[in-house]
């Protein structure tokens, strides 16, 4: 199972990959040139990336290949530049490469061919590059919505997936809280004690599937996709092109968790 992603920072493909490993509370990574060098400033120390001593591009792009089990480049085209220099240094290393081109792969296809490569060479670390914002404007959500199609398709079928349906409750129809805090007193009301606690044990890193597997379960209890005043509130203050729904219900999966940690999490007396 894929246990961390890594990326160089850049904008685009690189900084969706760390976005969306962050948003899944997924482990995340990598080497940036010094200077967190990027091509719309620095980036921000948010991103757990490491520092290198040199300020060239080259020099992390080889060290994110040989830290990592495998590298996928994503692009609409050819390789160019960066992408073609990281699909030569991939060789070069005898580390596994894939290269999607989304000219010729919708997003659907490009998730199963992904899915497949982790598969197969068994990648637990995964290092993702391709274009640049400027480059292609559109490879930020291309990148990341692939992405999440993979995990969850991993989800699908898995263990996790029957275990967490089974917590979902059986509500009845409310009025749809709106602020982010009423919508997690409105959840954990639903729930019955065994269930909360189970939460509130649940690992960090499997919180994602939670967010998989309640998905539908959120949108309909708290209304988050019908238009109301709880994804308005929630989205104050972020980005309004990069900020969604599904992010919506991760930060309440995270608030969540995070209250029922407090309340029904296991006290260790010493």
């Amino acid at each position: 199972m894929l246990r961390k992603i890594i990326s160089g920072g850049q904008t685009g493909a690189d900084r969706a990959a760390i976005d969306l490993a962050i948003k899944l509370s997924i482990p995340h990574g990598g080497w940036i040139s010094k200077g967190r060098k990027t091509e719309s400033g620095p980036l921000p120390l948010k991103y757990k990336l490491r520092e290198m001593n040199t300020y060239d591009y080259p020099s992390r792009t080889k060290q994110n290949i040989i830290d990592s089990h495998g590298t996928v480049i994503l692009s609409r085209g050819r390789l160019s530049s960066g992408s073609a220099l990281t699909k030569s240094f991939s060789k070069v290393a005898g580390k596994p490469n894939c290269h999607i081109d989304l000219l010729n792969n919708d997003s659907f296809e490009a998730a199963m061919i992904l899915q497949s490569f982790i598969l197969e060479n068994q990648i637990e670390i995964l290092n993702v590059a391709g274009s640049r914002a400027s480059h292609d404007p559109g490879i930020y959500f291309d990148v990341k919505s692939i992405l999440e199609a993979v995990l969850y398709m991993m989800f699908l079928g898995s263990t996790h997936e029957e275990k967490i349906n089974a917590l979902i409750p059986d509500a009845g129809k409310m009025a749809f809280p709106k602020t982010k805090e009423e919508a997690v007193e409105l959840i954990v009301k639903d729930l019955p004690h065994k269930t909360k606690t189970i939460i509130a044990r649940l690992p960090e890193a499997q919180i994602q599937y939670l967010y998989f597997g309640w998905m539908d379960y959120l949108k309909q209890r708290i209304g988050l996709d019908s238009g109301g005043e709880l994804f308005a509130r929630m989205s104050r203050g972020k980005d309004s092109i990069t900020f969604t729904i599904e992010d919506g219900v991760m930060e309440i999966v995270k608030s969540l968790k995070q209250d029922l940690e407090i309340h029904y999490g296991l006290k260790v007396i010493k």
